[in-house]
């Protein structure tokens, strides 16, 4: 380490054994929250990164170097995944002991991902810049495996700290909120090499680095966005309608019309009559409407003339059929009660909506009912009459970058209903917003999102907020539709082919600038 103040700390945080060591890694990781929805305190990384990477130098074996990632991610995980402990608190005397279990048990498993990238990157012992090219592309092939593997969870991704800065998030129409992680992992890692022992040329270089890849990617992203203005559908007119319903209301038998009632009153707020659709949010009627016609019926009151109701709610297979299937869908209803299109979710959350390993676990789904949803078939476009083509996502299923567009025909917009009442007032909504806006770049596509306590927004091609209505309120949003971009994304055409491509580069030229036969394992 240089002989510096920045040498000194990096010296003492490598010289930390046992449990001081992990307890700091566990610090630095949890100090990186902060550079999260809704705090964007993104300075913050300038320190947990870089000492992420000083502590994971001094411990370059395997299970050093994997163990580093590990200790850090626990706390960047089981810190940000906080909000878990809302949903366990609705019916805290069923769930309320497992708070600790869920937090810490669930950061730990997505940590084992951060463990891995940081393993990886220290199986090949390299110096100096070449390092830190090699840790950002073992991190982005770490974000990118936790799409899928154990049915996946994609949360807090480490590129989601720039959603305050719109210009840069345009990178992700060119690789996706991987790529935004790739590019954080090495702007921040960058900074270590301020403590290295080596020329001042070196240090020099990273120090520029660090700084010209974020400023160039906001001048590419401030120019994509000024040459492409929002444009609007012409002729349509959605109503989004935020109930602001407590989670656990809508599932207690005496408040489910009183909740439906709700509903319709909002739906039909001064305007209803030009509206082309309202939009309610996730199970926003707590009836089986595919076979519930009288209450599908009163649903279908909030439905405009000659428009439609898109709402969430739960269905079920007809009575005698085999086998049984319960169902979380979207439903677009008629005025006279018809149902024009139906969408059964595909990524259901496990212990949400279902138990893995039910014969074995001793609990119960969190949500309401003891019987486990059934996933659907598979991603689906949506074709109802008066309305462009629509990719439904219901809730969670926002998360999955790469994975909310149907194959075949694009789309023409991405409409995300969801019950985030579970979360509270935590950091959980904003959280799942800043996930959903960034489908909507990726993608080129406007995004609509109602959610039953918030937040609901409307967002063009972009990433730019048409309309919003915050957390905890309850009204409706009168928003019209952006035009998807003229063209689809290099990221909708290619897909994961370009973050994996572009990881594969970077880790390539690091090998070439760190290589050190001597120190090869």
């Amino acid at each position: 380490m240089t002989d510096t103040a920045i040498g000194r700390v990096a010296a003492r945080l490598a010289a930390l054994s046992g449990w001081r060591r992990r307890l700091t890694l566990f610090l630095l990781g949890a100090l990186a929250v902060l550079a999260l929805p809704p705090f964007h305190v993104i300075p913050v990384l300038a320190i947990s990164l870089p000492g992420l990477v000083w502590m994971w130098d001094s411990r370059r074996n395997r299970w050093g170097a994997f163990t580093a990632g590990w200790w850090w991610g626990l706390g960047f995980y089981s810190v940000g995944f906080y909000w878990i402990s809302e949903a366990l608190l609705v019916d805290p005397w069923r769930f309320g002991w497992l708070i600790p279990f869920a937090t810490l048990g669930l950061g730990g498993l997505i940590a084992m991902f951060a463990g891995t990238a940081t393993g990886l990157a220290g199986w090949v012992r390299l110096n100096g810049i070449g390092r830190i090219l090699v840790l950002a592309a073992t991190w982005t092939l770490g974000e990118w495996l936790r799409t899928f593997v154990l049915t996946g969870f994609p949360w807090n991704p480490l590129g989601s700290v720039w959603d305050p800065v719109l210009p840069i998030l345009q990178f992700g129409a060119l690789t996706s909120i991987h790529g935004l992680s790739m590019m954080t992992m090495l702007v921040f890692g960058l900074l270590a090499v301020l403590a290295d022992p080596v020329s001042r040329r070196h240090r020099i270089a990273a120090a520029l680095l660090a700084v010209t890849v974020p400023s160039a990617l906001f001048v590419w992203g401030s120019m994509r966005l000024a040459a492409n203005p929002t444009r609007m559908q012409p002729g349509i007119t959605l109503r989004l309608v935020q109930p602001d319903a407590p989670a656990s209301d809508k599932w207690i038998m005496s408040r489910r019309l009183h909740e439906l009632a709700t509903d319709i009153a909002l739906s039909k707020r001064p305007g209803f009559s030009h509206m082309t659709a309202v939009i309610w949010p996730e199970t926003a009627a707590p009836f089986f409407l595919n076979l519930d016609i009288r209450h599908r019926m009163e649903a279908a009151r909030a439905a405009p003339p000659g428009g439609v109701l898109i709402t969430g709610a739960p269905t079920i297979t007809a009575p005698g059929v085999k086998p049984f299937h319960l169902w979380n869908s979207m439903l677009a209803i008629d005025p006279l009660g018809q149902i024009l299109a139906t969408y059964h979710k595909v990524h259901l959350v496990p212990f949400g909506e279902y138990v893995p390993l039910r014969g074995i676990l001793p609990i119960s789904k969190i949500t309401h009912g003891s019987i486990d949803f059934s996933s659907g078939r598979g991603l689906k476009t949506l074709h109802i009459k008066g309305l462009p083509t629509i990719a439904p996502l219901i809730c969670y299923e926002a998360i999955f970058p790469g994975q909310v567009v149907a194959p075949g025909t694009r789309p023409r917009w991405l409409l995300n209903i969801t019950d985030d009442a579970w979360f509270g007032t935590s950091a959980g909504p904003y959280q799942h917003l800043a996930a959903a806006r960034m489908r909507a770049i990726e993608e080129g596509l406007p995004l609509v999102r109602d959610a039953e306590t918030g937040v609901s927004a409307v967002y063009d091609g972009l990433g730019r907020r048409v309309a919003y209505l915050g957390l905890g309120k309850r009204g409706i949003i009168d928003s019209p539709l952006p035009k998807p971009l003229a063209h689809e994304t290099p990221y909708g055409r290619w897909g994961n082919a370009i973050p994996l491509s572009l990881a594969g580069l970077l880790g390539a030229v690091g090998l070439v600038l760190g290589w050190n036969r001597r120190r090869f394992r």
